[in-house]
């Protein structure tokens, strides 16, 4: 069998996010391995500020599933924690996962695109992705990740240490019954 890729698994969580994000990490950790866990971000709301602000991180993965498989399991993870997409793109959410990056993969289909677009838009997506991977090269432009993160990616992040805090234990535990 082949070298597991390492991916990335963008997060984020506005409804009940201290209990959804660690279910969701629990959840994955079943199905994938889990191999670090970046620190996690409040940010407000997009578009909608009167909604409750995110919780937004970034999971490092090992797998040997491919892109299509991976991305069946985040939606069959949200969907085991109430998550409803409906056409409203910034409605409420129990849990968001997006995958980032996955090994040297570039894709761009109907389906979705690898790396993700929000890396480059989305400096909750892209501080946290560095944080994990600071050496970093996009695999489809082969630019280093610190080049693209503007010098004021953290303006508008706060950070939740008690959710990181919890979610690296859980990550402790977790690895230590493999």
């Amino acid at each position: 069998m082949s070298d597991p890729r390492t991916g990335y698994v963008g997060v984020g969580s506005n409804i009940d996010p201290a209990q959804n994000v660690l279910r969701g990490l629990t959840l994955l950790a079943d199905q994938v391995t889990v191999t670090a866990v970046s620190t996690f971000y409040r940010t407000a709301s997009l578009e909608r500020p009167e909604q409750a602000p995110f919780a937004n991180g970034v999971f490092a993965i090992e797998t040997h599933l491919p892109p299509g498989q991976v991305k069946q399991l985040l939606r069959a993870v949200e969907v085991k924690l109430g998550r409803r997409r409906t056409d409203d793109r910034h409605a409420p959410r129990t849990l968001d996962l997006d995958l980032l990056v996955l090994g040297d993969l570039v894709l761009d289909d109907a389906r979705f695109r690898l790396p993700d677009p929000d890396i480059r838009r989305r400096p909750f997506v892209s501080l946290p992705l560095l944080e994990l991977a600071p050496e970093l090269c996009l695999p489809d432009t082969g630019k280093p990740l610190a080049d693209l993160v503007p010098d004021d990616a953290a303006a508008g992040l706060v950070p939740d240490a008690t959710l990181t805090a919890a979610l690296r234990a859980r990550l402790s535990e977790l690895s230590g019954s493999r």
